[in-house]
């Protein structure tokens, strides 16, 4: 099965320009894709072109991963309904590393192989090319009317908020990195999500008019979530591949809590696993769906690439003991168990105040487990919230030195999935 083919099957191709395929059957080809350094950590939105990056690699590709710390200084319209915030160099400077080694963890940059990976950044290239210098090198050889056709730009164009220059000439700089790496790096491929299909044509178009030459592309189509909500968010925000910022048991969680449609596609698109290996597993879910077979193997296969076998075993231990037998008494959790919990989120609360008892709700509030005590007030009422795995059906009730598991701790659950370990001190 070819490269394109495997793609395909996954449902990571959506647009491909004419004779991609016929170039990654016919030679190794060098294929970037850009990396947006807006935070110090990429999210799981990433894991698509990073994985795209990886099945090429393992083709016998060469990937080039772009950084772009000249982009980002200027902004991606793609997608956006308005204009963001411009980052500082120094701000640019600080992410740039923390998603390079993000990167190293995934590909191989063993200069000793033909295909090893490279990473490159596009401020090298622009740092010293001057205004005037581009618009007669690069703005002279793209037409106005070929730029406004976009829908990237005909959608703001036509919007309340309208556009800046700066970011209508960004198809203009995605389209210069192209150029560049396909003249200085022989690079002949640029991969993206389906919002960069008009970038990445520019850039081909770019080397037709510019270089004499042809280069080719494609896309993975974006992805989302059966429900409607946006794929990698939760209430608390983006999914990380920072432990730092979401530990491995939440991110665990996360593939988890995967709807059967949403799994049935994502464990194909998130993970190595062969065609024959997910028909079996999908099957074995159809036969028993409570048993949620296809969320479990996206779940291990996705934490085990990002985080490793180590911290899989971990965020599985945790939620057997969070989860898996709620009947049991917490007394049976050791105070090991609760002290060596990964992902649940923990609190220190002076121990003094608790020597007079503390209503429930103040309690809530104090410990920050909620940001207001009328929200802990209305969610207390609606059954959301168990204390030590009871559930507290009255909001008058005291908090007190009688409820502490181990003379330290006090375990409270929010809502179905969010366990807070609150340690006394």
């Amino acid at each position: 099965m070819s490269l394109i083919e495997e793609l395909r099957w996954r449902g990571m191709v959506q647009d491909i320009m004419p004779g991609t395929e016929e170039q990654l059957n016919k030679e190794m080809t060098s294929a970037y894709i850009g990396f947006d350094p807006t935070a110090d950590s990429l999210h799981i939105g990433s894991l698509v072109p990073i994985l795209l990056l990886v099945h090429l690699q393992k083709a016998g590709h060469k990937p080039i991963a772009l950084v772009g710390g000249a982009t980002g200084m200027v902004g991606d319209p793609s997608g956006k309904s308005e204009e963001r915030n411009l980052l500082s160099e120094e701000t640019l400077r600080h992410n740039q590393e923390g998603v390079r080694s993000q990167l190293e963890k995934f590909l191989h940059f063993d200069r000793s192989k033909p295909n090893c990976a490279e990473m490159v950044n596009n401020y090298d290239w622009f740092k010293d090319f001057s205004f005037l210098n581009f618009i007669r090198d690069v703005g002279k050889h793209i037409t106005v009317n070929y730029m406004m056709a976009k829908d990237s730009v005909r959608k703001r164009i036509e919007g309340d908020t309208g556009m800046s220059f700066t970011e209508f000439t960004y198809q203009l700089v995605q389209g210069y990195d192209f150029f560049w790496l396909y003249t200085n790096k022989n690079c002949k491929l640029q991969m993206g999500g389906s919002d960069q299909w008009g970038n990445i044509v520019t850039g081909t178009e770019l080397i037709r008019r510019k270089a004499n030459g042809e280069a080719f592309a494609f896309t993975c189509p974006l992805i989302t979530k059966t429900d409607g909500g946006k794929f990698g968010k939760t209430e608390k925000g983006n999914i990380w591949l920072d432990p730092q910022k979401t530990s491995p048991y939440q991110f665990y969680q996360f593939w988890l809590n995967a709807s059967d449609e949403d799994a049935e596609k994502w464990i194909r698109i998130f993970t190595f696993l062969p065609f024959e290996e997910i028909e079996k597993i999908t099957n074995e879910h159809e036969k028993n769906p409570s048993r949620r077979f296809l969320q479990k193997r996206l779940a291990e296969e996705t934490t085990t690439f990002v985080h490793g076998k180590n911290e899989l075993e971990k965020a599985v231990e945790t939620t057997k003991r969070l989860f898996d037998d709620q009947t049991a008494p917490v007394e049976s959790l050791s105070e090991q168990d609760l002290a060596q919990m990964e992902g649940v989120i923990k609190t220190n609360f002076e121990k003094i105040k608790l020597n007079a008892g503390i209503d429930v709700v103040s309690f809530l509030s104090e410990t920050s487990i909620f940001p207001s005590k009328g929200e802990a007030r209305k969610t207390i009422q609606g059954g959301g919230v168990s204390i030590n795995r009871k559930k507290v059906d009255n909001i008058g009730m005291k908090i007190d030195t009688s409820l502490l598991l181990h003379e330290k701790y006090i375990l409270v659950q929010k809502g179905k999935k969010n366990y807070h370990l609150v340690k006394l001190v």
